[in-house]
């Protein structure tokens, strides 16, 4: 049985898309896309330049005129027009607004047909919000990752306190329920999970376990 080239990786804010994604293709030796990294580079970009996040029609020719690229490296470089700012999408001044920017129409329509050109070729792991159902809608494989509210800003704020940053379990909390929220009910492409997607329940699962979880898929299909 031939091995699934396109995997796509589905499911809501802090639920471990891109760590999973990341392990899931090193074990298959594809590329990984973090989707969401280049949301972000937008939003960053959309601050810099002082566009109003609430203003969808300078969001969408901004992503339309600029360059964003995720080489596939080990260290998950994110090019904004060719700087590196893969640690700057991480302030949280950017996943505070990275929702408002992503409902945006004309920035969802620009940043799919970049996503659809980074898959073209197979053989690659893309994580996301609308990845099964607009991205890649014939992908070989479809996942949607969940957990609790409370066991993702848990893992978030481990994360945060990790990287130095302060940050309290209430607030992410608060956070992850209002981006759902927004994810959930925008009316392009809006978070959920794809007809044919196969669910894993992340709850009580560490890294490795979620990812053996979706290899023994990979080969199911």
């Amino acid at each position: 049985m031939s091995r699934s080239s396109t995997i796509a990786i589905d499911g809501p804010g802090a639920v471990g898309k891109s760590a999973v994604g990341n392990l899931l293709a090193k074990k298959l030796g594809y590329r990984f896309l973090d989707t969401g990294a280049m949301y972000r580079a937008l939003t960053w970009l959309a601050l810099k330049k002082h566009v109003n996040l609430e203003d969808e029609e300078a969001l969408g020719e901004l992503a339309a005129t600029t360059e964003i690229d995720l080489p596939g490296s080990e260290t998950a470089l994110v090019l904004v027009d060719g700087q590196d700012v893969t640690r700057e999408i991480r302030h949280p001044d950017v996943e505070a607004g990275v929702s408002l920017v992503a409902k945006a129409a004309g920035v969802r329509q620009a940043l799919v047909v970049k996503q659809q050109r980074m898959a073209r070729g197979g053989q690659v792991v893309m994580a996301g919000r609308d990845i099964g159902t607009v991205v890649l809608p014939d992908a070989d494989l479809k996942i949607y990752l969940i957990a609790s509210p409370e066991e993702r800003a848990r893992r978030r704020f481990l994360e945060l306190q990790e990287r130095g940053e302060r940050a309290t379990y209430a607030n992410i909390l608060a956070d992850l329920k209002r981006r759902d929220r927004i994810d959930s009910e925008r009316s392009l492409s809006p978070l959920q999970p794809a007809d044919d997607a196969r669910v894993v329940n992340t709850d009580g699962l560490d890294l490795e376990q979620v990812v053996a979880i979706i290899y023994d898929l990979v080969g199911d299909v």
